[in-house]
């Protein structure tokens, strides 16, 4: 996964990573998302511990406390924990479509032949959990539309997970892992939008399409006043709240607009920018300020060298690593945990039904693709990818948190939520124990 050659030299300039070939871009996505897993993981288990804890009440009272905004004779009534995962996740659908379209347009999703073999691992790990989850159903009696839960693979958690089972993973197997991350995610988006939204209000709609419009014309126009696009962003967002969408779908539309090239060429700026260089070493004392003018137009025209996309993605994900994963995960993962809430589980077929599709399904899916895409000759595995490397990443891809608990909510009702929530947690725990095993028990010697 090729990082833009922009951010690259800026992180070089820092000292903050080895230029290493191919180990550069995989080793600064690790050590963001990474650590952004960890941190994931650190809210989650405060959530559980304040959920079961004396001041469990207090829990349920905070994240289902309302706020109302009140836009322009709009007034918008949603809890604390619904502006999160309607609010502040749109930056993460915003964030994940980003790279999504980096990917297509110049990344490894560019060229059929190098994608085909991760994305038939992605399609296999989303598929296969659905199918267990619907068997489940049909035989138990568990609510159908629950399939959508198990079909996610948590990049930010996986990540902390390898980093932590393996920590001398080779770039290979992480840029597998992140591609597979990429397409699973357009997986996600595609399911919610199609399946997990509510009933639809055209004139919202109409809405969207015209706001939508007026960006693209603003685009055309040449505007770059970052506030016109701010306010047409949360009007975007508030249309698409209205009109039964999901609210996130905003941030997937948003991320689909955002232009991938900059609007200014190099040549362009090769040609201009000496002579504003030359401006700002002039020692004119008649002209205090000609050289912090001179400046700031550079600084204006070296921006504009850098594509948007680039510069939001960067701008946006230590936000959505740092910040809006974690208080999601302490929104959502508080789940009371007591002996009758895990008897109850052990016999509740939801709980069963999403254990099983994650745990099982997930790792049975990204070996079955990659296997079918490899025997067919559709496809072959990167260089340096072997298959120890594609099982221990099926085995943590079980490990579906963040965006399993997010369609959750919007799958069930609370009392049912409650029961898929202890199977993604269950899953998690079973997807980690068995990766470990794996890599540091049955393949030790093969990855040393």
């Amino acid at each position: 996964m090729a990082l833009p050659p922009r951010i690259e030299g800026v992180l070089r300039g820092r000292r903050r990573l080895p230029a290493t070939g191919l180990a550069y871009p995989a080793r600064r996505f690790i050590e963001r998302e990474g650590a952004s897993g960890r941190l994931l993981m650190v809210a989650a288990a405060i959530a559980l511990a304040w959920a079961n804890s004396p001041w469990s009440d207090a829990y349920g009272s905070v994240w289902g406390h309302e706020v109302t905004f009140d836009l322009g004779g709009l007034e918008v009534r949603e809890s604390l924990r619904a502006w999160i995962n309607d609010g502040l996740m749109t930056v993460f659908f915003f964030l994940v479509t980003l790279e999504v379209k980096r990917e297509l347009i110049g990344g490894t999703l560019a060229s059929r032949r190098t994608a085909a073999f991760p994305v038939a691992a992605a399609l296999g790990g989303m598929l296969a959990p659905a199918a267990i989850y619907l068997s489940i159903s049909l035989v138990t009696g568990a609510p159908a539309h629950g399939w959508g839960v198990p079909i996610a693979t948590d990049v930010a958690f996986v990540l902390a997970g390898l980093a932590f089972i393996s920590p001398g993973a080779p770039p290979v197997m992480v840029t597998f892992l992140l591609t597979l991350a990429v397409v699973d995610d357009i997986g996600a988006i595609v399911v919610i939008a199609a399946f997990y939204s509510t009933s639809i209000d055209w004139a919202a709609l109409g809405v969207v399409v015209v706001i939508v419009g007026i960006i693209v014309g603003m685009q055309r126009l040449g505007l770059r006043m970052r506030t016109l696009y701010a306010t047409a962003a949360v009007a975007l967002w508030l249309a698409v709240h209205e009109s039964g969408v999901h609210a996130t779908l905003a941030g997937v539309i948003l991320a689909a607009l955002t232009p991938a090239s900059p609007s200014l060429e190099l040549p362009e700026f090769q040609r201009r920018a000496p002579a504003l260089m030359d401006r700002i070493q002039e020692d004119d004392p008649d002209q205090d300020a000609e050289p912090e003018r001179a400046l700031g137009e550079l600084e204006e025209l070296t921006s504009r060298t850098e594509a948007p996309l680039e510069r939001l993605e960067n701008a946006f994900q230590p936000w959505s690593g740092y910040v809006i994963l974690p208080l999601f995960a302490l929104a959502n993962a508080g789940i009371r945990i007591d002996p009758g809430t895990l008897v109850a589980s052990l016999t509740s077929h939801i709980a069963l039904g999403v254990a099983l599709a994650l745990a099982l399904g997930k790792p049975l899916g990204i070996v079955g693709g990659s296997w079918l895409a490899r025997a067919s000759g559709l496809a072959e595995p990167p260089d340096g990818l072997r298959w120890r490397h594609v099982v221990v990443v099926a085995l943590l891809g079980g490990i579906g948190f963040t965006v399993s608990l997010f369609i959750t909510n919007l799958a069930f009702a609370d009392a049912t939520a409650h029961e898929a929530k202890i199977g993604i947690l269950a899953a998690t725990l079973l997807a980690l124990l068995a990766a470990t095993i794996v890599r540091r028990g049955i393949l030790r010697d093969a990855f040393d």
